[in-house]
């Protein structure tokens, strides 16, 4: 027997439609690219995402084509979020941060058909404008007493306001299938090339419904939400989206992190609750100890993209009353799959014993389910103790990656799909899963991925390098940074500062390996492959010459 019920679908357009209805006098306030506080509201933000709809379709871009951004947090992305996808494009947010033939590759990848890009990133929309193969239409993100200079750089450059403002605000979002693709991320977090995680309008809403519950991210419209994440990493874990469903103020940073920026606007913006790696928060507490400074209003920050050191737990919560949920996630999964909350009986635990917990990835939020299986795929105890390879699974985890790039993900666990993390972890007889270590040999940096294999690859094309090796050692601001362990060929005498500067203009500048050690043997196993895992034990506690702070002081 079927039920009767209304047949709606899942649409990203309804979230800004209830926004517009039931919030439209919230304020979405903005530190723009151009220096000033923008402020505008739900409901003129949806007029404008209609308007730039229209726009948009005017570029030429129809069903499916891809629509890429190089901007920062602000109201303009946000349009571009709700535009886009609302209208039945696919939003393509490209991280700024990589190197420019990356963006490149990725944009030709993709396919992308217009680019939008904030004033910031003008040099390098200069410097790939004549690479990329079909984007036809470069929109700057501005109005036209700050659009840049006519440039033989870029061909077809326009004016992001000037755009919306010749649109009609006329437009009716279309009933989409819920199943249409809505946005799209490139993950770095794999060797080789970057893969694509192909969002649809149904794993998006059933995303921001789980990540807005209590025992998630705990989002509701008496919030004061500042994503510090930014837009073109994950879509700001969801926040954009949540924001909307739940009728919460948003302010946006743009590209000011520094801690005084963001102090300035948790003060003047009354702030309750932000989103961020753990690299920016400890320029931000680094701010604040070092003026005397207190948080009027924030009450709980989510960390994720790295683990949260103990420290900082400590001084957000001991000293500024401030709660840190850690959360965890991949681009893979959307990227929400575990949040840190603790159970009731977690309030008797002394601190310490709480910040063990706290410290912990957290729990599945509803809708994912996961388990750790050993080298068999056979399930292993959750005890807390035994460590195996994460396995997740869930209406917003992916099934392939876009255009099928590297095979198929997907292993058979019981009879069952699971996608396979690629990290190795524990899970607690209460459900807390914690991250022990990484099956790839990925770099992660400041929240950010390095890939190993193209640094070493880079090392291996110099003529006085025979093998090349690259791990993570600890760093106490970037969790991790890259280490090269290098052998020479017979009679070459390439030193550290050599070899360093043979990765300039090759690899994005943060990329860049932070030292060198030279040995005589790199260890390789039965069938020839290095041994990363030895090379980590033998440099075990090795100081980084750029750390100013013992490494000890990363510890989690």
């Amino acid at each position: 027997m079927n039920a009767l019920m209304m047949q709606q679908p899942l649409l990203i357009s309804s979230l800004i439609e209830h926004a517009e209805r039931h919030h439209g006098a919230t304020e979405i306030v903005s530190r723009r690219v151009e220096g000033d506080i923008h402020r505008t509201t739900y409901r003129e933000l949806a007029e404008r995402s209609r308007r730039l709809a229209n726009a948009v379709a005017a570029l030429g871009v129809g069903s499916g084509d891809r629509v890429a951004t190089l901007a920062w947090n602000g109201y303009r992305h946000m349009e571009l979020y709700y535009a886009v996808s609302g209208s039945g494009a696919v939003l393509h947010t490209l991280n700024p941060r990589l190197h420019p033939d990356q963006v490149v590759w990725i944009a030709d990848h993709a396919e992308d058909q217009v680019l939008f890009f904030d004033l910031s990133f003008l040099p390098l929309v200069e410097a790939i404008a004549s690479r990329v193969a079909t984007i036809k239409a470069f929109v700057v993100m501005t109005d036209r007493a700050h659009m840049p200079a006519a440039s033989s750089a870029i061909p077809n450059l326009l004016c992001y306001e000037e755009l919306v403002e010749a649109a009609s605000d006329r437009f009716t979002w279309p009933r989409l299938d819920e199943n249409s693709a809505s946005s799209l991320c490139y993950t770095s977090g794999t060797t080789g090339h970057p893969k694509g995680a192909l969002y649809s309008h149904r794993s998006t809403v059933l995303h921001t419904y789980a990540a807005a519950l209590p025992d998630s991210l705990n989002c509701s419209a008496r919030d004061v939400i500042l994503p510090v994440v930014p837009m073109f990493h994950v879509n700001a874990w969801g926040l954009p989206y949540i924001a909307c469903m739940v009728g919460a103020k948003l302010v946006f940073p743009g590209p000011f992190l520094d801690g005084k920026s963001l102090h300035d606007l948790f003060e003047n913006e009354g702030v309750t609750m932000s989103a961020g790696v753990p690299t920016v928060w400890q320029g931000l507490l680094a701010h604040v100890e070092a003026n005397q400074l207190q948080f009027s209003t924030m009450r709980r920050t989510v960390i994720g993209g790295s683990a949260c050191p103990p420290a900082m737990m400590r001084a957000f919560q001991a000293r500024y009353g401030v709660q840190v949920l850690h959360a965890w996630g991949m681009t893979e999964l959307s990227p929400l799959g575990t949040a840190c909350c603790l159970l009731p009986k977690h309030a008797q635990l002394d601190e310490a014993d709480r910040l063990a917990v706290q410290a912990k990835q957290g729990r599945v939020v509803f809708g994912v389910d996961m388990k750790i299986v050993d080298g068999d795929g056979q399930a292993l105890a959750h005890d807390g103790k035994t460590s195996g390879e994460l396995l997740v699974k869930g209406p917003w985890v992916i099934r392939s990656y876009f255009k099928g790039e590297g095979g198929d993900p997907l292993v058979i666990s019981d009879g069952e799909a699971w996608f396979p993390t690629g990290d190795v972890a524990t899970i607690d007889a209460d459900g807390y899963m914690q991250i022990t270590d990484r099956s790839k040999d990925v770099i992660k940096s400041g929240g950010e991925w390095i890939s190993s294999i193209d640094i070493e690859n880079i090392a291996m094309a110099h003529p006085g390098v025979a093998m090349a090796a690259c791990i993570a050692a600890a760093h106490p601001k970037w969790d991790e940074r890259p280490l090269l362990v290098v052998t020479r060929k017979p009679g070459s005498t390439v030193d550290r500062a050599e070899l360093l500067a043979f990765f300039d203009g090759k690899i994005a500048r943060w990329w860049t390996p932070d030292d060198v050690v030279f040995v005589d043997v790199i260890p390789l196993g039965a069938t020839g492959k290095m041994q990363k895992n030895k090379l980590r034990e033998q440099l075990v506690g090795y100081q980084l010459p750029t750390l100013q702070q013992p490494a000890t002081a990363a510890a989690r």
